[in-house]
């Protein structure tokens, strides 16, 4: 990828100062294109710091096509994107910024400081030596009837006319960040066809735990776990369409339901679910190493004057959270038969009765449809008008793939941007 800009004599601009926004205003003024680009908060990059603050997943070392399976119904077309762009490639990028990456045991790709700060400090650095101009705490607010983008700045509204525009705005999680998915209006106004923003990537609260009891945990169940992850554990579900998500991995218990990266895995399906049948129903293995036979043979061993709950933790290891999910699900008397309880083990049925709210997602489903676009992320109802990021009607599990496609989506979009003028 070049790093030294032609001479410029074309006009764009960019709103939104996220991976999506910064990649395609990096590829513009590379075109020769003049960048300015506008964001809504007080820096760029609010989100991606966040992202990095448990060490920055760039993206996974999956070869494709199996890294495209992760973008569900809409892998063809972020296929096309990463043709263009793809993990490979991401790192190769960021060797360019000076950041040396390296893939860790579960396939995840970092920087080797773990820390997203200096990378995007070296990005920012980068883009303002090549010439993109940055304009702080400037929301958007549409066009105006010239057909001029509107701005409220620190100064008051103002109009900008543009060449060429490409929105990478963001959805809706993280509101405090600057994704507040303010703009779907205002691209349904432009005549694009934007589908509901949900929350991706996000927990889960529980329904009643076993027959009549109340939605949620039990108060001491609650008051004791909640924040505690539980592991090893399998999770399996089945989706609307009859696909089956069946995963190890681990969660973290909440004070109403569950949420962590394997819950995280599983959400576009549970969603899905939820959104036709009122709930989603899942099943815990809490223990995956071990085959359902051997498990009922351990139960069943005799325990002589030892409590249920002393003899599942010396013969299976079975105390704590796992110990307390086993209460919050079976009756007494189910927890005294031996079959039931080798059952309840090997699949503990939990049912999930809604997504956490979308602001406290860490990605969102829905927004611009592709159909609404070509193949240059260029609105199909308003030439030079081009979109990219979350922005976009997909999505994907956590583990690199969000910020893969992001910048592959930016990519796209400022590529075809530039084409557009030049």
């Amino acid at each position: 990828m070049p790093t030294t800009p032609i001479p410029r004599s074309r006009h764009a601009v960019v709103i939104g100062g996220g991976p999506a926004g910064l990649m395609a205003a990096e590829r513009l003024v590379l075109a020769g294109v003049s960048v300015d680009l506008y964001d809504a908060m007080a820096s760029a990059g609010r989100k991606f710091l966040l992202a990095g603050k448990g060490g920055l997943n760039l993206t996974h070392s999956e070869p494709r096509p199996d890294f495209d399976t992760r973008y569900f119904e809409r892998q063809a077309g972020v296929a096309a994107w990463l043709d263009r762009f793809d993990g490979e490639a991401l790192r190769a990028w960021a060797q360019g910024l000076g950041v040396e990456t390296f893939v860790g045991t579960s396939g995840r790709v970092f920087p080797k400081d773990l820390k997203a700060a200096p990378m995007l400090r070296a990005w920012l650095s980068r883009l303002r030596a090549q010439g993109v101009r940055f304009h702080m705490r400037h929301r958007w607010l549409g066009w105006d009837a010239d057909g001029a983008l509107r701005f409220n700045g620190p100064d008051g509204e103002s109009a900008i006319r543009a060449e060429a525009v490409v929105l990478a705005l963001g959805g809706a999680s993280w509101p405090q960040l600057g994704s507040d998915g303010r703009w779907a209006p205002l691209l349904a106004g432009a005549g694009a066809t934007v589908s509901p923003l949900r929350a991706a990537n996000c927990g889960f609260d529980l329904g009643p735990a076993r027959a009549g009891a109340a939605d949620g945990w039990s108060p001491f169940f609650a008051e004791k776990f909640a924040g505690q992850p539980i592991k090893p554990v399998a999770l399996s579900a089945e989706g609307v369409d009859g696909r089956r998500f069946s995963r190890q991995g681990e969660f973290v218990v909440t004070a109403s339901g569950i949420e962590g990266s394997l819950v995280y895995a599983a959400s576009a399906l549970l969603r899905e679910r939820i959104e036709r049948d009122g709930e989603a129903l899942v099943h815990l293995d809490l223990l995956p190493g071990r085959d359902a036979a051997w498990v009922l043979e351990q139960v069943a061993h005799p325990r002589g004057s030892r409590s249920m709950s002393s003899h599942l933790k010396s013969r299976l290891n079975i105390e704590g959270l796992k110990a307390g999910l086993l209460h919050e699900v079976l009756s007494k008397d189910e927890y005294a038969d031996a079959p039931t309880l080798a059952r309840t083990l090997k699949a503990l049925p939990l049912r999930l009765r809604g997504a956490r709210p979308v602001a406290e997602a860490i990605s969102t489903a829905g927004g611009v449809t592709l159909e609404s676009l070509d193949e240059r992320l260029m609105l199909k109802s308003r030439p030079g008008v081009f979109v990219a990021g979350e922005m976009l009607d997909w999505e994907a599990p956590t583990g690199g793939y969000l910020l893969t496609a992001s910048m592959a989506s930016g990519l796209v979009a400022g590529d075809g941007a530039a084409a557009f003028l030049n």
